[in-house]
């Protein structure tokens, strides 16, 4: 019986996923939201990223926090 190749594949080039890290930008209107070192599949041939559920909420929780405290820029850093 053969071994069934594990490695995740680029739903947009077919290009190897590999764990990673990004940045995330989000303009609220009123201001601007940015979240470096946040933990990402990222496509190695084309650079597509995705972000697990678990994370995306929890930069939604700190898009809203900024929002709450009408804050024009916030920069942080997201750890896993």
């Amino acid at each position: 019986m053969e071994a069934k190749d594990k490695t995740q594949k680029c739903h947009t080039c077919g290009g190897t996923m590999e764990q990673g890290e990004t940045t995330v930008t989000v303009d609220f209107g009123s201001g601007v939201v940015v979240v470096r070192n946040v933990p990402a599949t990222v496509c190695s041939q084309c650079g597509m990223e995705w972000i697990d559920d678990d994370v995306a909420e929890r930069i939604e929780t700190i898009v809203k926090n900024a929002q709450n405290k009408h804050s024009v820029v916030e920069v942080l850093s997201l750890s896993a």
